[in-house]
């Protein structure tokens, strides 16, 4: 009866963590082990305190979101957080930028994830926006000099990659280098489902609702409820239809 009750208690603690972190309704898998939920435990309680440090000072940052290890932030004046956000392990963020670094409520960023928004000291990128209850995976990539837009309510897998800069090269006569970039950005509507390792280029848009292969390489605008997969990406179906 001890070690039941025991049990019960750690479920009980982690069920509160799990609220506090916004899964109001979860339903732990029954084959998930006392252990498990004891790291879990450990892990999410060290995350809140985290945040509470990272928050603290900062009016423009949630003070009830989770931070893990080694999470490095520059220049924390541009950021935005709401509420019950998670940065994960590892997750690097250089948010100088005109409109700054605004992530939205109940967010996930991945392990080892990295936003950077100015890739030189000549002139400062634009910065990025996410939506509100929008996931991305572990290893994924911002480039946000052009300006990245992110809905609400995106699912997004492992090593996405976003570049919102292009280089000119049309002038044979000089270096690439020297030829300077373009900057069109990128937006992602809402409630779009994006698959692992999948790659923006500066101009690409999504419409609400689209679907993203893995490893597409997105390069122009897309309707809403479209399908795409491929390299470069194609509307392969439209979402509803047979």
């Amino acid at each position: 009866m001890e070690s039941v009750g025991r049990e019960y208690n750690n479920m009980r603690v982690l069920d509160i963590l799990l609220r506090i972190a916004g899964k109001d309704n979860f339903q732990l898998d029954s084959e998930i082990d006392i252990g498990y939920i004891l790291q879990q435990c450990w892990k999410y309680g060290w995350m809140m305190i985290r945040g509470k440090i990272f928050s603290f000072g900062h009016e423009k940052i949630a003070k009830n979101i989770f931070v893990g290890k080694k999470v490095k932030v520059i220049e924390k004046k541009y950021l935005t957080i709401g509420e019950k956000t998670k940065l994960q392990e590892g997750v690097y963020i250089d948010a100088l930028s005109r409109e700054g670094v605004s992530i939205g409520d109940g967010v996930v960023i991945g392990r080892n994830t990295r936003i950077e928004c100015t890739g030189g000291l000549q002139s400062i990128g634009k910065g990025v926006r996410i939506g509100n209850r929008t996931t991305f995976g572990n290893d994924c990539m911002f480039g946000a000099a052009g300006g990245i837009e992110i809905g609400d309510d995106v699912v997004a897998g492992q090593f996405i990659r976003f570049h919102s800069e292009n280089h000119n090269y049309n002038d044979i006569s000089k270096l690439i280098r020297n030829q300077g970039v373009s900057h069109k950005g990128i937006k992602v509507g809402n409630n779009c489902w994006i698959g692992a390792g999948v790659v923006f280029l500066d101009g690409a848009e999504l419409g609400d609702g689209c679907v993203v292969g893995t490893n597409a390489v997105v390069t122009k605008n897309f309707p809403e409820n479209s399908v795409i997969v491929g390299v470069p990406a194609k509307i392969i179906k439209k979402r509803g239809e047979d």
